[in-house]
């Protein structure tokens, strides 16, 4: 049990015998009352005694409470509940005599470095299983919060203090607000003051399954009353941001447990604990139903030259795409899955990290025009091979080869399709395979952002669409390229007619394809035609509810357009499509700080960084990445450190102008004013001209009044 510092005050109990319970130490204190270890000199057995502090003996309140808390307990026989054993008078004092128990309050364990996601599980089906018990008996604890749960040293977790129980038959048990236990653990309608069940007691216990997974509370305030708020009104940062390593099953029981309408709320801790026995193969939400989760590795490559990379994670890539159509299957993001590419991890390690239920993997060799593709789909439960198989074809082939892989993934997950699910799987981009090779070399130079890179993807996708004119796909990726290159590197007319004749194309071609209506909605909104862009890119979300880039390029839009409430909504959703998108989940941190809601502001900025520092390792080249962490550490007030980044940044690009510009905003945060207009000056010099957002950008703030920066502005259209 926690223990406090003795003073003079309380060190007279110590040695006392009151009653038959010899005094030994102070334990600790509480609301009403101080608790002391003792010895019970007639059982020999050690004992916790709980006493009503002298100065509350008067208070009619109180002392129900103390009262209520020994008849609660004392009901209830459970071995996650912490016994009672009386309630007594003795020398002027009230106490109540429990068992001890060795160990730490589940607090003082989150705050001494939180919890596996296992062992959360395990700890919380214990609560659940006290709570259980209780409310067979008719009884509501109504005040589970973390320092209420003690976890003994074998493990074992109990609930102790039931002082704001409801007992049935038991009058004045209703508490004021102010009375009734601690703000953030409260259900909503605890907080409202209305009449609460069993089900407040499932909320709190959401919330600390929550803390123990998180490492923190979901909500929080420097007051109740911004924490009542909070609860009443707000939605906590998703556990999918800040503990991608936990799985979509655990996720949805911490979510239903804590539904802030009651109906949509677990009805019975009974339910919720059949979700806590299998939280690996167990999908609760009612809206869902069960849904199994996979994640594709990219494919290693196996070629003499290891000149194929991009067609390896090219097939990875495609085979991600076709599954997310699936609508009853949960399919890693491309950026998650990829971040283990190269890495030596074990594959149940990798599948627990990424929450799913089973990984595939494979390799290619190409050499001419023949193909080898292995694959094989591991179970992340016990490691067990559930699927394998092996293509010996014609590079020609490549297409039905995925379109196998695909089914057979769906088949082995057990996977009910619907009618335009499988003809969705069926239906391949284009049957050129020379279009589609360069197709591939073109989302792998897209994805490195660098202005070569952007126009080598340029040059392939061009290529792509000669050589298949019908290839919707490769007109979206050059629209993509063209509003890309608009953007941060040479803002012409020539440029954005580019991407709006290649999105159109891409529409024409396929509006069945989210891809078209995101790639229009994208070229669209540099040309300010917000209300436009919405429509495409709300269309694009309800075609593929999994593409990502739907909701970046909205919340992009929304930013330029003024509305950083809605750019914030749709950050959050691309963050939950794509958890480990470092730039999504650095702009949600910046807008929310535009916003003034700096706390959520550093939430999402210490999400960021994890995800910045593990692609990093993997690409130390990526001047973006690397411009990114500097103004990372700098609003999370690591300054100097900020700007070495920021420094090695414009030393790896200094052409580049949406790094430069990244440069100019680093310094102008520290307040260096003069050299964030010199490097604002040369951003716009190489090209950068994105004059909707600059007007946005807080991170301008300090220069605006600056003649240089209002002159460059002026100078833009």
């Amino acid at each position: 049990m926690p223990r406090t510092a003795l003073t003079k005050k309380h060190s007279t109990m110590i040695g006392q015998i009151i009653s038959h319970y010899k005094i030994l130490e102070k334990l600790g204190e509480g609301g009403v009352g101080d608790v002391y270890r003792a010895e019970d000199t007639k059982l020999m057995r050690p004992v916790a005694l709980k006493f009503l502090r002298p100065g509350v003996l008067d208070d009619q309140s109180a002392r129900r409470r103390f009262t209520r808390e020994a008849q609660a307990a004392a009901a209830l026989d459970h071995p996650n509940i912490c016994p009672v054993y009386e309630i007594d008078d003795a020398e002027g004092r009230t106490f109540i005599a429990m068992a001890y128990v060795r160990g730490q309050t589940l607090n003082e364990m989150i705050h001494a470095g939180g919890f596996e996601p296992e062992d959360a599980l395990t700890t919380a089906k214990q609560i659940a299983l006290g709570l259980e018990a209780a409310h067979k008996q008719g009884v509501v604890h109504r005040d589970i919060k973390s320092m209420n749960v003690i976890v003994t040293t074998d493990g074992q977790a109990k609930i102790l203090d039931f002082g704001l129980a409801t007992i049935p038959g038991a009058s004045g048990s209703s508490d004021d607000l102010a009375s009734s236990g601690t703000v953030a653990y409260m259900s909503p309608e605890q907080a409202r003051g209305d009449e609460v069940d069993h089900r407040t007691d499932i909320w709190s216990l959401g919330v600390c399954l929550y803390e123990m997974l998180a490492g923190r509370l979901p909500y929080e305030g420097g007051y109740n009353q911004a924490v009542i708020y909070s609860i009443l009104n707000q939605e906590p940062t998703p556990l999918s941001a800040l503990r991608p390593d936990i799985s979509i099953s655990v996720i949805n029981i911490v979510e239903r447990a804590m539904a802030k309408n009651t109906e949509d709320r677990y009805q019975s801790i009974s339910e919720m604990l059949r979700d806590l026995d299998t939280p690996g193969h167990t999908v609760s939400v009612r809206s869902r139903g069960e849904r199994p989760s996979i994640a594709v590795l990219p494919f290693a490559d196996m070629s003499p030259d290891k000149t194929q990379e991009y067609f390896c994670d090219g097939i990875a890539e495609e085979i991600i795409n076709a599954l997310s159509r699936v609508e009853r299957l949960d399919v890693a993001a491309r950026t998650s899955s990829f971040s283990y590419k190269g890495k030596n991890v074990d594959i149940r390690t990798i599948g627990r990290r990424l929450g799913v239920d089973a990984v595939m993997e494979g390799s290619v060799r190409k050499l001419e025009d023949r193909l080898r593709i292995n694959a094989q789909i591991v179970s992340v439960l016990d490691g067990y091979n559930i699927w394998s198989g092996q293509f010996d074809r014609e590079v020609k082939d490549i297409f039905s080869i995925q379109e196998e892989i695909a089914q057979n993934i769906v088949e082995v997950m057990q996977v009910e399709l619907s009618e335009n699910e499988k003809q969705a799987l069926e239906t391949s981009a284009t049957d050129n395979v020379d279009a589609y090779d360069f197709y591939l070399r073109g989302r792998m130079y897209y994805y490195r952002t660098k202005r070569k890179n952007i126009e080598y993807a340029i040059e392939m996708f061009t290529h792509a669409t000669e050589r298949d004119p019908g290839f919707a796909l490769a007109y979206a990726g050059l629209a993509d390229c063209y509003s890309y290159f608009y953007m941060y590197f040479e803002r012409s007319d020539e440029n954005l007619n580019r991407a709006l004749k290649s999105s159109k194309k891409a529409l024409e071609l396929a509006p069945e394809l989210a891809e078209s209506h995101a790639a229009y909605g994208f070229a669209v909104s540099l040309n300010k035609r917000y209300d436009e862009a919405a429509v495409e890119f709300e269309t694009a979300i309800r075609l593929n509810p999994r593409l990502f880039e739907a909701y970046y390029y909205y919340a992009r839009t929304c930013y330029a357009s003024g509305d950083k409430a809605r750019a914030a909504q749709y950050y959050e959703k691309a963050c939950l499509v794509d958890p480990d998108n470092y730039q999504a989940s650095n702009l949600l941190g910046f807008t929310y700080r535009g916003l003034g809601r700096h706390e959520k502001a550093v939430d999402w900025y210490h999400i960021s960084l994890r995800s910045l520092e593990k692609h990093l390792e993997l690409n130390p080249d990526d001047s973006r990445a690397v411009y990114l962490k500097s103004a990372t550490l700098i609003e999370l007030g690591e300054r100097k450190k900020g700007l070495e980044w920021a420094d090695k940044a414009y030393e790896s690009d200094p052409e580049d102008p949406y790094i430069v510009y990244g440069v100019a905003c680093s310094y102008s945060r520290v307040g260096r004013v003069e050299e964030a207009v010199d490097y604002f000056e040369k951003s716009v010099a190489c090209g950068f001209a994105h004059k909707d957002w600059i007007e946005q950008d807080d991170d301008m703030d300090l220069l605006r009044d600056h003649p240089r920066f209002q002159a460059i502005m002026d100078e833009m259209e």
